[in-house]
């Protein structure tokens, strides 16, 4: 239980030096939701706050549920313990679609948290795998991922690497019988492709939903949840608002993606799970429907794509 409070140290943070350092204080707490929601996805690892201090101030907004994501082994292992340490936690484990690359080719300057590593070929990764595959039994544990694609990070050397991840976490997926979490970054045709290739578990959920509004009724017809994070408010994210709106209410749901992609106004700023009733209130105005409606149905669909 102990390991749910030494949190590994994060890839990146937002910016708190120079001119930026006011972009460190963390938003204040928005009005509370009249109905309770979950953050779909989240990242306790990688915030300031302890665990205890997140969950309490999200709770103090109506977020009561958050489903915190493994990116590699050791996050992946720390999100489980979280998950079993506190019940309003869930995990989901996975190597990251960029972490695998890494893993398979090596990591000599040590982006990652896991520090400088040499290559350590397929067997590594077989290896990485097996120990993902060990965690998705778990009960605590309700969803593989985030895995997919990501063709912003990787270059054309890690794509065999990664591609091969992602279709075994897929089975992975369907032979545990928890739900597929996708990263999909400028990869739009390639995920869907390998989704009908290796047939998609029966719950699969695009975090930080970033196509546009075709994209979203394909989505739909395959029944896909939808996650969309903070940048939805951005002023630049029409395409995204678009895909919104012509999304179903019973597939949408809601997340921080947190410490990331934190929304306007405060965008730039240290997200948080408290954050969530800012992005749902978004959303709602996206719909044209009460926020009271839209917190319903995404607390019903946060449950049924995580089967908690």
């Amino acid at each position: 239980m102990s390991a749910a409070k030494s949190r590994p140290s994060p890839d990146h943070r937002p910016s708190t030096t120079g001119s930026a350092r006011h972009l460190s204080v963390a938003p204040p707490l928005p009005e509370p939701l009249a109905v309770a929601v979950a953050d779909s996805h989240t990242h306790l690892d990688m915030q300031d706050s302890t665990v205890e201090e997140a969950l309490e101030k999200a709770a103090a907004v109506g977020v009561t549920t958050v489903v915190q994501v493994g990116c590699d082994v050791k996050g992946s292992q720390w999100a489980a313990d979280t998950a079993e340490a506190y019940p309003n936690v869930h995990a989901a484990v996975a190597l990251h679609p960029n972490e695998a690359p890494r893993i398979v080719l090596g990591d000599p300057d040590g982006w990652s948290r896991q520090g400088a590593r040499g290559a350590g070929g397929d067997g590594a990764l077989d290896e990485a795998l097996a120990e993902i595959e060990r965690l998705a039994t778990l009960d605590w544990v309700k969803a593989v991922g985030e895995t997919g694609l990501d063709n912003y990070r990787t270059g054309p050397e890690g794509r065999a690497a990664q591609e091969r991840s992602f279709r075994a976490h897929i089975e992975i997926a369907k032979r545990q019988g928890k739900a597929l979490v996708i990263h999909d970054r400028e990869a739009h045709a390639d995920v869907l492709r390998i989704l009908r290739e290796e047939g998609a578990p029966e719950r699969t959920v695009f975090h930080c939903y970033s196509g546009d509004a075709e994209m979203a009724e394909l989505c739909a017809k395959s029944g896909y949840f939808m996650s969309f994070a903070g940048n939805v408010t951005f002023k630049n994210a029409q395409p995204l608002r678009d895909a919104l709106a012509v999304a179903p209410p019973e597939l949408v749901l809601v997340e921080t993606d947190a410490p990331f992609l934190t929304p306007a106004p405060y965008r730039g700023r240290p997200n948080a799970p408290y954050l969530i009733p800012v992005t749902v209130r978004a959303m709602a105005a996206v719909k044209g429907i009460a926020e009271e409606t839209l917190a319903a149905a995404i607390a019903d669909n946060t449950a049924r794509a995580f089967d908690y």
